[in-house]
């Protein structure tokens, strides 16, 4: 029977990258999946293993590449360390690059950001993926789990009825989501962490000052400035699950529901995403 497809590799490789080039140190830590495709048929359906690098491998090559770019912005570093496999191991012919970054924030002392002390930054989880072989490379940004609320100008109506809805059309709503976002870089910007502060700016400006008839429409509004406010971006794709916050009953208690007490759930929740892209 053929074989008709394989891969592998290591995941959840964690490392952090201090740059103390002087007293301002920089950090980031990152979770990376490094994926290797090639001639390997073998070790599957032979046995033949004498074309495998070890998982133990690919791990101490994260390690290497990162000591040689502690400083290299996310996708530089998934760009480095593509090249090292492609470079150095003649049978592989494509590299994919997962890394997830935990964020830290800077600590105020006094007022002052510190040179070297750090907060867990929980909003979002930076990512790179990237795709290498010797014709090219394919390299999105993204960001998993940004979370974001506003408790007004939005609401939902004029939504298809039937005798499965039990939903009530409100104009006044919570809009609350944790949001996962790639964007596909057409070319390099000359600086990736500018550009992606760009992308949450032109995104996030919409979302707080525009209406929102529904989710998907202020998807697309969002995604349409990042693409104006971002040229070296081919396309962006949104996932934006609701985090409902349900009105809560206080009738039986003398008290109408005023819009200041919801009760917070995200089981089941609405699953809306959308790709957008230039003409």
């Amino acid at each position: 029977m053929p074989l008709i497809q394989n891969t592998y590799g290591k995941g959840r490789v964690r490392i952090m990258r201090v740059k103390r080039d002087d007293e301002r140190h920089e950090v980031r830590e990152l979770t990376v999946r490094a994926m290797l495709s090639g001639a390997f048929e073998a070790s599957y359906t032979e046995g033949d293993n004498a074309s495998v690098i070890a998982t133990d491998s690919i791990k101490n090559i994260v390690n290497i590449v990162a000591r040689n770019h502690v400083g290299a912005e996310n996708e530089a570093f998934a760009s480095a360390l593509a090249a090292y496999f492609l470079d150095h191991y003649a049978h592989v012919e494509k590299v994919e690059i997962f890394a997830s970054e935990t964020k830290w924030a800077r600590l105020a002392v006094d007022g002052a950001p510190h040179a070297h002390s750090f907060l867990l930054d929980a909003n979002g989880r930076p990512s790179v993926k990237l795709a290498a072989t010797r014709a090219g490379t394919t390299i999105s940004s993204g960001i998993e789990g940004f979370t974001f609320m506003k408790t007004t100008e939005s609401g939902w109506e004029n939504y298809w009825m039937d005798e499965a809805t039990t939903l009530k059309p409100t104009a006044d709503r919570l809009f609350a989501t944790s949001m996962d976002a790639s964007w596909l870089w057409s070319t390099a910007p000359v600086s990736y962490a500018a550009a992606n502060a760009n992308v949450f700016e032109a995104a996030l400006k919409v979302f707080a000052t525009t209406y929102s008839p529904g989710v998907q429409n202020t998807m697309y509004l969002m995604g349409e400035a990042v693409l104006a406010a971002v040229p070296e971006i081919a396309e962006i794709s949104l996932a934006c699950p609701n985090k409902h916050y349900l009105p809560i009953d206080l009738s039986p208690f003398g008290r109408s529901f005023d819009g200041q007490v919801f009760v917070p759930t995200d089981e089941p929740h609405g699953q809306i995403e959308c790709t957008v892209g230039r003409g």
